[in-house]
């Protein structure tokens, strides 16, 4: 099992999704619930054609953090 962080942006009319540690992995939805099943399936399918094609598969290394300021 592996844990890879994701991110998720609000794009105005829907949401989008990528993987930090796995370049090229994106998913869209048309709301949070719907583009964290979609970046999931996404993640799957990526290390798939990644094995298929004998790339390595990077260990996650990501993390995700927030920080507070006065705005």
């Amino acid at each position: 099992m592996k844990r890879y962080a994701i991110v998720v942006e609000d794009a105005g009319s829907n949401f989008s999704a990528y993987v930090p540690d796995l370049p090229g992995c994106v998913a869209t939805g048309d709301t949070v619930e719907e583009v964290a099943v979609s970046i999931r399936k996404a993640i799957v399918f990526h290390l798939e054609g990644m094995a298929e094609d004998g790339v390595p598969i990077p260990e996650p290394s990501s993390r995700v953090d927030y920080v507070e300021i006065n705005a």
